[in-house]
């Protein structure tokens, strides 16, 4: 019966559910529908994703419905119980539902495991590439109080929303080396004073440039805009581009611009938006003025992941903000790439000093449904040991949690970034801890990209945005 209901559920959702044994690649019907994170995670190239129009929840009727027919009572506790000690101890064979991108490093871990646990396997369940849909499969199911998912990977901006609806269970600091993990990729994984996951991947934004142009990067706004200015035109190049398009990216961007001029965009407890504030009309305004000066292409308003990438890569742009993911792809030679051997990698500027980023990433988390979450946290410190993630790193170039992996002299040679990376994520900053992230987010790219296209004032954008946010702070 569990299974036919997870079926009906991702017909519901028009998602799609594929349960291959151990982890054997998706149909081609599967395909990649941008290139970005990761974080995001899917596991994302960088933390975060093309965002489609919110998709719906399912309804509560449904799940009442459902739960009524009998048709997810056997694979959730009963009613009433607290799911969060549901089969605590429980070990036999699971589940692990993660996105397909960038996942060329689980095959061989989840063999690995496998032939030391026979009765422990691990099956992969492959979710949809497009974020929304991943969030909407995972919260149907769990909404359902079905057991289908026993370990799931959650883009780091989910954590207080499965959190506080009880769709995953706490873990117990005791179990996590944490005090050998990034601080930043920790707090993560943490909710209301709680560890609600374990941190897999992280990931931080950086500032691309031309090294044979730039003899020293820009450090401050103002140096970033002179020399996108002045040394940009000289070499018909544009000056800087980001990710513009009104899409979780945009978000990224913003958030990346506020805090590094001092500001948040929620207060301190999130109870509020936090934007009526000189730090965040400076950070809109730095990024409005690049646009009418010219100096970030009007281009860049449709720009995501991939599309800034391809502008970079063939030559077309000074300074690119990305995630580490595309340094391969940008400095190796072939066909349309012509900044091989040419790329600089830097921390992102911020108004008087160097900025901070937006931390990307993925967690991994113990569905509060498990039968068997003994044997799910065991595979989560697998995934999350030292040895995993050095192989997730050579095989796939997600950025690790381990903090001492930034100093491995053999992996800077193969990945030259990592120690500015580890600069970059030591002082980024979590996005909004909020428990309806996908509203918020949707709310500030629309209402940001509206004043990057200069539709609609600085101030107007922020006062209408802080009301729009207050909105949805207190209805979720």
């Amino acid at each position: 019966m569990r299974k036919s209901v997870d079926a009906y559920l991702t017909e519901v959702y028009n998602t799609y559910v594929y349960q291959p044994h151990e982890a054997r690649a998706p149909p081609p019907a599967l395909r990649r529908r941008h290139r970005d994170g990761d974080p995001m995670t899917a596991t994302r190239r960088g933390g975060t994703a093309r965002r489609r129009p919110a998709v719906p929840r399912l309804t509560a009727a449904l799940a009442a419905c459902l739960l009524a027919a009998g048709c997810a009572a056997a694979a959730a506790p009963r009613a009433g119980a607290d799911p969060t000690q549901a089969s605590i101890s429980g070990t036999g064979p699971i589940t692990f539902a993660t996105g397909k991108l960038d996942t060329g490093y689980l095959p061989g871990l989840v063999r690995q495991w496998n032939a030391a646990h026979p009765r422990q396997r691990v099956t992969v369940i492959y979710l949809p590439d497009d974020s929304d849909e991943q969030h909407a499969q995972l919260a149907a199911n769990l909404q359902a109080r079905s057991s289908v998912y026993d370990v799931m990977s959650l883009d780091v901006v989910w954590t207080a929303e499965f959190a506080a609806n009880g769709w995953i269970s706490p873990v117990s600091p005791r179990n996590v080396p944490l005090g050998d993990f990034l601080r930043p990729a920790v707090e993560t994984a943490t909710y209301d004073g709680k560890l609600w996951a374990v941190p897999f991947i992280s990931n931080a934004g950086l500032l691309y440039y031309r090294k044979d142009l730039i003899a020293v990067p820009p450090v401050t706004w103002a140096q970033l805009a002179r020399d996108a200015q002045s040394i940009a035109p000289r070499h018909d190049l544009a000056g800087y581009a980001g990710q513009f398009a009104a899409y979780e990216g945009l978000t990224v961007n913003f958030a990346e611009a506020v805090q590094s001029a001092g500001g948040s965009i929620l207060s301190a407890d999130g109870s509020r938006a936090a934007l009526n504030t000189p730090q965040a009309a400076s950070a809109l305004n730095f990024l409005v003025k690049g646009f009418r000066q010219g100096w970030i292409p009007q281009a860049a308003l449709g720009y995501d992941e991939a599309a800034s990438e391809q502008a970079f890569e063939s030559g077309h742009l000074l300074f690119l903000r990305n995630w580490p993911s595309i340094y391969a792809d940008i400095s190796q030679p072939g066909p349309g790439k012509e900044v091989a051997g040419k790329v600089g990698v830097a921390t992102l500027p911020g108004p008087h000093s160097p900025g901070s980023s937006s931390l990307g990433g993925s967690n991994l988390a113990v569905s509060a449904f498990s039968r068997h979450q003994a044997t799910a946290l065991a595979f989560i410190r697998f995934l999350t040991s030292l040895s995993s993630e050095r192989q997730v790193l050579i095989d796939s170039a997600q950025p690790p949690v381990w903090t001492q992996l930034y100093g491995d002299r053999t992996l800077i040679r193969r990945f030259p970034y990592l120690p500015v990376l580890k600069k970059a994520i030591l002082s980024a900053q979590p996005r909004p801890k909020t428990t309806d992230y996908t509203q918020l987010s949707l709310a500030i790219s629309s209402a940001v990209h509206r004043a990057l296209a200069r539709q609609v004032p600085v101030p107007q954008t922020l006062a209408g945005l802080s009301r729009e946010l207050n909105q949805i702070v207190r209805s979720g």
